[in-house]
């Protein structure tokens, strides 16, 4: 043993122990849910930095699991960025850019290849309970629903939920619309999540499930339970303020709800689940004058939704997985919601097609405290109807911002295809995020060689994604 080398042993070890970590199977397969939020910025929970706004079960989930401090959403807004999170693909390549208006023809296509499908391919359940947004013609045989996309049972809006959180009455169950709803949205939203598990398990108790929870809080206009607003009033600058905190707070409580209530049918163990956001906070005059701004904070962070500064899609990242993830960690590992695609297949021993080109990778090495190896940086191009045209990259401790300068045409076709194929990069601006958290340290002058080096690796992998997103006729 002693001529065996010392660095062998701990190579050896340490593979032991990944090895361990990836095939350890308590209950079979793992389930797995994703909770997003809508507008939720990163410094709205207090685990992450908020000094009144109380998310006490989402602090005991970080404190049982591990929380990540660079966490990226798919887009800087809504629609692009839940497609993205479904496909693990850049949403443009689906031809999804902006958000979606009712009615609009634009829609994450039926060619699109989703979680739930691949996930029931490998025998799991799918339950879709929330705010879908993934198509302008919501319940309507002229576009895919969230059932084409693979959810079992789905009970959703198109948008946001109307008129307000509190009593919506724009839900739809499985192609049937339901009325109106007594209860704020997150709340009824678990509810369904849970009525449904719970009748699953009646009737196949060993069936693994993916569950995908997506709550229309903290998007504006907020309505929140009176007793939690109390609680905010006189501490919260205002009382549309006090609103927003509590709406915060009621969504934590829901997700308090579901962590109990897996606890409660011994599901807790072998359950992923991940708590994140679609995309920074609302902070524009967008809703009028009586909502104003909504409160949400993005904290060190510059910028807002619909910004590729990283208030945009750097997000909060909470993974609980008492089976196999360690409580108390934080992680620094750059993971981004186009890593669940790979990640929940590699879990559940899905098969991927070949000839599936995805922007994301498996984040399991960092759940077991190592390194993600990325084939690629995580990469934003965002068109939008404010016309904001933006390219973004997170590579390693670097960020890259650019302008994009299209070619003037004659016809709105034509500007799309330039749009994807004809415009030019510039304004190069580069920030070392290890030291500069909030991007005000613009290091491409002082560093033209590391400008040279990133540049180039931008304008690569921007034209073999231009080059792939569909554009609409």
């Amino acid at each position: 043993m002693k001529s065996f080398p010392r660095y062998l042993l701990v190579l050896l070890i340490q593979s032991f122990f990944l090895l361990c970590f990836l095939q350890a199977d308590t209950k079979g397969k793992p389930n797995i849910v994703v909770i997003l939020c809508d507008d939720l910025g990163y410094g709205d929970l207090a685990c992450y930095g908020h000094p009144k706004i109380k998310t006490p079960f989402l602090d005991q989930m970080a404190k049982d699991g591990m929380r990540f401090t660079d966490f990226y959403s798919t887009a800087p807004v809504c629609s692009p960025s839940r497609v993205g999170l479904l496909t693990g693909r850049s949403p443009n390549r689906a031809g999804v850019y902006d958000w979606i208006p009712g009615g609009r023809d634009v829609h994450m296509r039926e060619s699109e290849i989703t979680i739930p499908q691949l996930l029931k391919k490998a025998g799991y359940a799918t339950c879709m309970s929330g705010k879908w947004h993934c198509n302008g013609k919501f319940n309507s045989p002229q576009q895919p629903q969230p059932d084409d996309a693979g959810f079992d049972h789905w009970f959703a809006t198109q948008n946001n939920a109307s008129p307000s959180h509190e009593n919506p009455n724009n839900f739809v169950r499985n192609g049937e619309p339901v009325g109106e709803l007594k209860g704020y949205s997150c709340q009824l939203v678990v509810d369904e999540a849970l009525d449904w598990l719970k009748g699953k398990q009646a009737k196949k108790k060993e069936q693994p499930f993916f569950m995908y929870v997506a709550f229309h809080e903290p998007h504006e206009p907020v309505a929140s339970p009176k007793n939690m607003v109390d609680q905010y009033d006189g501490i919260a600058r205002n009382h549309d303020e006090a609103q927003y905190f509590a709406n915060v707070t009621n969504l934590d409580a829901a997700v308090g709800k579901l962590l109990k209530a897996l606890k409660l049918m011994n599901l807790d163990q072998n359950t992923l689940v991940i708590f994140t956001s679609d995309n920074g906070p609302e902070t524009l005059l967008r809703y009028g004058p009586r909502s104003g701004r909504s409160f949400g904070v993005a904290d060190p962070l510059r910028g807002m939704k619909l910004w590729t500064t990283e208030a945009g899609f750097r997000v909060a990242g909470i993974m609980h997985w008492p089976a196999r993830i360690k409580p108390g960690q934080v992680s620094g590992e750059v993971v981004s919601a186009l890593d669940f695609l790979p990640t929940f297949c590699d879990l559940a021993g899905a098969t991927i097609p070949t000839t599936l080109k995805l922007d994301g990778t498996s984040f399991l090495p960092a759940l077991a405290g190592r390194g993600v190896k990325r084939e690629k940086p995580l990469l934003w191009v965002y068109y939008s109807a404010l016309n904001e045209r933006r390219v973004a990259m997170r590579a390693g401790k670097w960020k890259v911002l650019a302008k994009m300068n299209f070619l003037k045409t004659k016809t709105i076709n034509q500007k799309n295809e330039s749009t994807a194929k004809g415009a030019q990069l510039s304004d190069f601006q580069i920030f070392d995020l290890s030291q500069d958290i909030d991007e005000s340290k613009n290091l491409a002058a002082t560093n033209p060689s590391k400008l040279k080096e990133l540049q180039k690796t931008m304008e690569m992998h921007y034209r073999e994604l231009v080059n792939d997103s569909y554009v609409w006729k």
